[in-house]
């Protein structure tokens, strides 16, 4: 979901972006628009991110992805091993991808537990010499969230922050790189932002694409190759909307509010609604639940459809229902969702 603001304003922009004549979708990436356009988007994630000056911000193609393979490429810095946690099906897949290039050390998993929890970190099996460590503080699917930032101390912590980007404050000097696909807080689908520290660039392994080294990439201001020209605009519209809401500081509040209301609802349920995951390891992103009786998920995602409730099928490794209540999702769609929720339970249990 996108703010209606920046859909509104884009849709005011369509055809003449500030009286130019052209679309944004028309512009040379290269031409002095499309450049204004880029620099204020940057200049604004640094601001509501609060980004330190020795770390690039690189806007690329390919979505996160891309970035299970970038990372080891790029990170790995003659170092044969790199310690990666599993919490979830995308921090498996990243695993999956990184044993093409080097040796993963799992220094904990939770997949036999069908990935419902997070492991205390002193559980870890950390290598002190490791290249990094990749985990994912979010897991959309599972719906399982980080509840603390693991601190490593020497060894660069890698993040793959694609659905929890912008939901709440982080303090970007506790990682060595930042990755998240856009269509979750940021803008459509088709972008990948990557936040790297300055430090961490420029020893990538032999045999490494131009187009996939993030040095490279960096010293051409994220324009070695066309990019991604709309759903960088459509980030940067993004991003303002973001400040006139107050801040992340601001829409981190508001999911507070908004998940505690949806999980509130299931708990009430008496077990006509299940959410599996330990209740501190809860994602306040993505809210996956099922029916007690699993015959009854269809009719309430057609009568939910019915209602005007949309995109609640889950994941197809998962099934059952999820709600992904990112920061674009007002308050008062939970709150529809809440009450149809109710009332299914009236009609049904």
């Amino acid at each position: 979901m996108l703010p209606q603001p920046v859909l509104e304003q884009a849709q005011r922009e369509m055809l003449n972006w500030q009286g130019t004549g052209m679309s944004v979708m028309e512009m040379s990436h290269r031409g002095a628009e499309f450049m204004s356009i880029a620099a204020r988007a940057e200049e604004d994630l640094r601001d509501i991110m609060g980004i330190p000056p020795n770390y690039k911000v690189l806007f690329l193609q390919g979505g996160a992805s891309s970035q299970f393979a970038m990372v080891p490429m790029n990170l790995l810095r003659g170092k044969c091993t790199a310690d990666y946690v599993e919490t979830g099906d995308w921090s498996s897949k990243a695993i999956q991808e990184a044993k093409k290039y080097c040796n993963v050390n799992v220094v904990t998993s939770t997949k036999i537990s069908r990935y419902t929890s997070v492991p205390a970190f002193t559980s870890w099996n950390c290598n002190p010499n490791a290249a990094y460590l990749h985990y994912a503080p979010n897991e959309t699917i599972r719906g399982v969230e980080f509840p603390f930032v693991p601190e490593i101390g020497e060894v660069p912590l890698v993040a793959d922050m694609s659905s929890g980007i912008l939901s709440r404050p982080v303090n970007v000097n506790q990682f060595g790189l930042i990755y998240a696909g856009a269509q979750k807080n940021i803008g459509p689908a088709g972008l990948v932002v990557v936040i790297v520290r300055d430090d961490l660039l420029g020893n990538t392994a032999s045999g490494t694409p131009a187009l996939y080294d993030y040095q490279v990439l960096a010293d051409h201001h994220s324009m070695y190759n066309t990019p991604p020209t709309y759903a960088w605009y459509l980030s940067g519209l993004v991003f303002q909307w973001i400040k006139q809401q107050g801040g992340v500081a601001s829409l981190a509040t508001a999911n507070v509010r908004k998940a505690r209301k949806l999980y509130a609802t299931i708990d009430a349920s008496q077990g006509f609604y299940q959410n599996p995951v330990d209740p501190q390891y809860r994602s306040r992103m993505n809210v996956p639940f099922m029916l007690a009786d699993r015959r009854h998920e269809n009719l309430f995602l057609a009568e939910a459809l019915e209602a005007g409730l949309t995109n609640l099928k889950g994941h197809r490794f998962l099934g059952g229902m999820r709600a992904s209540i990112y920061n674009a999702m007002p308050e008062a769609g939970v709150d529809a969702l809440v009450s149809f929720m109710q009332g299914f339970i009236q009609r049904h249990g």
